[in-house]
């Protein structure tokens, strides 16, 4: 089940970063595909599998936010990924800032991976 588990986490994490990667382009070059129904659905369904898989992955090995130091590291960059997210995507007003938000995006995955696969 862990590997299972694990496999759809890696996957989800893949996914959901192109997909932010690919409407961010978007944003500057053809704002109208953000629009499109799917570029509105498939991302949260991806984030929706992402937050799940990892929740019982957390519950199969028994670590857990604020007990685990790494772990909370991990969700309180998540929570900046997703609030500067929203900001380089849609609530930025300027390109810069948007391009600012993107970059704090970019860091935050970063941090995160580095944590994930960080022995520890």
């Amino acid at each position: 089940m862990y590997t299972t588990l694990k496999t759809i986490h890696v996957a989800s994490v893949t996914l959901s970063i192109a997909l932010f990667v690919i409407r961010l382009g978007w944003s500057h070059s053809a704002p109208a595909r953000l629009e499109l129904t799917w570029v509105r659905i498939v991302p949260h369904v991806v984030d929706t599998v992402l937050l799940a898989s990892a929740i019982a992955l957390t519950m199969i090995l028994h670590q857990y936010p604020f007990v685990h130091a790494w772990l909370t590291a991990k969700v309180l960059a998540l929570i900046v990924y997703i609030v500067s997210g929203s900001f380089a995507l849609r609530r930025a007003r300027t390109r810069a800032g948007r391009g600012a938000a993107a970059g704090i995006v970019l860091a935050s995955v970063g941090y995160i991976v580095a944590v994930a696969v960080t022995p520890g």
